[in-house]
This record gives C-alpha cells, structure tokens and sequence, in this order.
C-alpha cells in the first residue's frame, strides 16, 4: 500500500508539471502559449501575378516618395538616323501623385536647368521594386499643379498611364515595347584638378561652335588632365546635380582609392560635343554581381563657369529629342 501511495504521488507530480509547462487554452495571448490549434504566422507570400499588378507597386512608390526612370523616346519609324542612333539618358524622377488614368512625377533638372518635356512628348519609364522591373511607353499630358505638402514652385508633369507594360530584369533595359540604350562613361583619377581647365575650355569652345552649325573638331587627347589609368563605366541615370554610374567589379578598385575623376561621355548625333566634366563620388554599394554602383556629382570648383556649358548640352540634346518627335507626329 506505501508503495502503491508513493507511485500515485510522483505520477501526480509529473502531471503537474507538464500542466504548468504546456498551459491550456485560457493562457492564450501569453506570450509562452503555443497550442496544437493555434498556426505560426507566416510571411506574407509574393504575388504571383506581379505583371499585372505594376499599379499596386506605382502606388507603393507614391507612398513612399518613390522614384520611376524615365527617358525621352526616339525610335520613331523614319527618323533622323542621329536620333535613331542616340544614346538614351535616363533620370530618377520622385512619383508626386497617381490617379486612375495619370500619375504625376518630378520635372527632370540638370545643374540647376530645367529639362522641359512638352506636351505629347513620348517617354520610356521604367518601374524598379525590389527584383522587379517593369517597363513602359507614355506620354506626358501637361503640367503637375502641385498641392500640399509641396510647395507652389514644385514643378512636376503628368504622363498618362500605359495599357501594357512589360516586365524584364531587374538592370533590363531592353523589352519589345520599349529600349533604353545609355551611354558608356570613360572614367580617369584626376590627380590635379585644376589640370582640367584646359580641356574644360577647349570643350566649351566646340560646344559653342556646334550650335552654330560648325562642325567640332576633334578634342584631342593631349588636352587630357593629369590623370592615372582610366577605365570604362556605364551610364545608370542622372540627377540634378551628378550621375550615377555603375562599375565592373573589375574596375572598382580605382573607386577605394580616388575620390575626384575626370569623366566624359558621349550622346551620339543630338549632341556631337562629349559631355566632360571634374566629378566627385559620393557614395558606393555593391550589387549582387559585385559590381559598383557610385553616385557621382559633378564638381565646377576651379572652372564654376563650366556648370552652364554642361547644363546647356544636356538641354540641348533633349531639345533636339523633343523636338524630332514633333517633326514625326
């Protein structure tokens, strides 16, 4: 009988405290219940229909004070070959505001000048979340009149809304509706700036004669800065105030070491003139590929005057988009 009293005591004791590890139900909502009926949360799963939900992720944009990537389009069907033939640039303009049929954006700038996009004027956008990258064909529908919290001087555009958009990879630039093709930037350590004045002037001089139907010479390379070894970048997008430009992982290493470059890129036919200039880097990351994006911003320290010329040729190379679209419509 002891035996059989001890044995129902240590059993009792062992039941009580699988009770106090494994709580019932009424303990839910403490953080320690983990109950057979209750479920793990799970992580939300992605959609599978991502195509046909750009609009979703437009208006995420537009929550988060988002960006889109847009270009001015020339592949008109009997167009000038100079502008067939154009290297594209592209810029990050911030999403403002979104309606059923439109969505307002940022107007482009560059070095202080605004880049006007008449009505009507065609563009390749691009919508980039995460892996997924969309692209598209609108057309700009006027200006954005801003209202709160931006101020009155905002200035924006509104585009129209496409019917089909494509989806490509996440650096695609090229889909059937639409291609974007940027230009390669030559990239060299500038090791005295101030040696960049020379060449600065000389490409003054033939952007000026360029607009007067002259035909530019040239620049010679004996006008090259004092520079070390220079290597080849491509073009991503521009901002109002610098590029961002992305290096092969081969490359890279020249971005550790050096801060100031002296870059220079060419548009092809819509601006004959490469676009030079003194650039600083910013900033880096490293891509999956361990490529470099550096966002880089243009430095006019020893030459301020030479902030119009680029300002102007970049204008001018738009202009001349713009304007062979209106010649084609």
């Amino acid at each position: 009988m002891q035996t059989h009293a001890w044995l129902l005591t240590r059993l009792g004791a062992r039941v009580d405290r699988h009770a106090h590890a494994c709580p019932g139900p009424h303990a839910v909502g403490r953080k320690e219940w983990t109950g057979m009926h209750t479920q793990p949360e799970l992580p939300m799963p992605a959609s599978r229909s991502r195509t046909t939900e750009w609009r979703r992720s437009l208006e995420q944009l537009r929550a988060r004070e988002g960006a889109i990537e847009i270009a001015v389009a020339h592949d008109h069907p009997g167009g000038d070959e100079a502008i067939l033939n154009a290297n594209d640039l592209v810029w990050r303009v911030r999403v403002l505001d979104l309606s059923e049929s439109e969505m307002a954006v940022d107007l482009p700038f560059a070095l202080g000048r605004a880049i006007e996009l008449p009505i009507g004027t065609e563009i390749v956008a691009a919508i980039s979340i995460g892996q997924n990258r969309w692209m598209f064909r609108a057309k700009v529908t006027g200006p954005w009149t801003p209202r709160a919290p931006f101020a009155r001087t905002h200035r924006g555009i509104r585009v129209s809304l496409p019917d089909h958009v494509e989806r490509c990879l996440r650096r695609g630039t090229r889909v059937d509706v639409a291609q974007i093709n940027t230009p390669k930037v030559e990239m060299w350590p500038l090791l005295e700036p101030r040696s960049a004045m020379p060449a600065e002037r000389a490409s003054e001089l033939a952007f000026r004669a360029s607009l007067t139907g002259e035909q530019p010479a040239a620049m010679s390379e004996e006008l090259l800065p004092t520079v070390g070894p220079g290597f080849a970048a491509s073009l991503v997008n521009l901002g109002g105030g610098g590029l961002g430009v992305l290096v092969e992982a081969t490359d890279s290493a020249a971005l550790s070491r050096h801060r100031i470059f002296w870059i220079r890129f060419t548009l092809g036919g819509i601006m004959p003139v490469p676009i030079c200039a003194t650039a600083r880097v910013v900033h880096t990351h490293m891509d999956s590929s361990h490529r470099i994006y550096a966002g880089i911003s243009f430095d006019f320290d020893f030459n301020p005057a030479h902030q119009r010329v680029v300002g102007e040729q970049i204008v001018q190379a738009i202009a001349r988009l713009t304007g062979a679209q209106r010649k084609a419509a």
